[in-house]
């Protein structure tokens, strides 16, 4: 069953968000997501530095 997760301090970093939440247990989570068509790229990390060097280096790979 998928998380309901409210996010909070997005950004937009090329085609891609990046977002903090918590998580089921109270960690706080960052999560980056692409919202390019068919690119289905998404991550939680444990800190917003990783999370938003994820986004700078994504490179969709459109089918």
């Amino acid at each position: 069953m998928p998380a309901n997760r409210r996010f909070r301090n997005v950004v937009r970093i090329g085609p891609v968000q990046v977002g903090t939440a918590y998580d089921g247990r109270g960690r706080k989570k960052h999560t980056a997501v692409c919202t390019a068509p068919r690119c289905g790229f998404s991550n939680d990390y444990d800190n917003r530095v990783a999370a938003e060097l994820a986004a700078r280096t994504h490179r969709c790979r459109v089918r």
